[in-house]
């Protein structure tokens, strides 16, 4: 399981090192996608063919689906952490997530999700409060 949040540097080549916390579960393949809120999806190899199994469950006759199917398959890479423990972020990738120089890895459960640092400042800091929220989706029957 992927927790916590760390501070790192995307290099010159498009690299960024994984926490040394995450690389023990990052064995093998690894998948790269666009995510939500405009950061990166990291997945293992297992873990993104649950994700997309769920996702071609059903039929996909409805636009909807099909576009978040495509969101979540068109752009996606296969990679392997190199032997410093990073994972290569290729342009059009960093283009969509805002990457530069200082991102934020940030562990989320079953994956990890890389950010621009400043926009998940931004996102940390902002929005409606977690109260709020948690109590919403319990009221709900969604938490």
């Amino acid at each position: 399981m992927f927790l916590g949040d760390y501070q790192h540097t995307l290099d010159a080549k498009g690299r960024v090192s994984l926490p040394a916390k995450f690389r023990a579960e990052m064995t093998g393949r690894l998948v790269v996608v666009n995510g939500l809120d405009k950061c990166l999806y990291v997945y293992p190899a297992d873990e993104y063919a649950a994700f997309i199994a769920d996702l071609v469950a059903e039929e996909d006759f409805e636009p909807r689906r099909r576009k978040v199917r495509r969101f979540f398959t068109a752009g996606a890479i296969d990679v392997e952490l190199d032997s410093a423990g990073r994972v290569s972020i290729p342009p059009k990738l960093r283009e969509y997530a805002g990457l530069e120089k200082d991102v934020a890895v940030t562990g989320n459960g079953n994956r990890i999700e890389i950010w621009n640092a400043a926009a998940w400042d931004s996102y940390s800091e902002a929005g409606e409060s977690i109260e709020d929220l948690a109590k919403e989706l319990a009221d709900s029957g969604l938490l």
